[in-house]
């Protein structure tokens, strides 16, 4: 996940956006409703994806996303990495659709939320595959730039 954060987003780690990166048992491991997935191949992780019992934070993002998704019951999928020489092999897809059982089998969950940067290679066409648009922060020069999605909760 630092990988990304320096050679994918340019900015490095942020201790306001990237806590639980650091902290890793209290974020994901601590909490029975969160969760840090992972692929693997020769004891190197290639890919993440998390979910965490967190809605969008207003700011950066516009308010009434923080109302739509309020924290607590709203999963939010987070960290989908894939190192660049493995992409394009279903890794990304695979881990959402296990955080979105996981979500499922989660007591107290009512929606899956996600937003993502759309300047990074591929987000935005692997995003509208798997998702549902629910605004374009492109076009809100008030707030974050994000994009933000919806994804159904599974029947498992």
């Amino acid at each position: 996940m630092l990988d990304t954060f320096y050679q994918e987003f340019g900015y490095g780690y942020d201790p306001r956006w990237h806590d639980d990166v650091v902290d890793m048992d209290t974020a994901y491991f601590d909490d029975p409703r969160q969760a840090l997935l992972v692929a693997a191949l020769d004891d190197e992780v290639v890919a993440t994806t998390s979910v965490r019992a967190d809605g969008p934070q207003s700011p950066p993002h516009a308010p009434w996303l923080a109302e739509r998704y309020p924290s607590g019951t709203t999963a939010q999928i987070f960290r989908v990495y894939v190192r660049r020489e493995h992409r394009r092999r279903g890794l990304a897809r695979e881990l959402v659709e296990m955080a979105c059982r996981f979500v499922a089998l989660t007591p107290g969950y009512e929606s899956i939320y996600l937003h993502t940067n759309v300047a990074i290679a591929g987000a935005e066409p692997f995003w509208r595959s798997v998702a549902k648009e629910i605004h374009d922060g492109r076009t809100d020069p008030a707030h974050s730039p994000a994009v933000h999605f919806e994804i159904p909760i599974p029947v498992v």
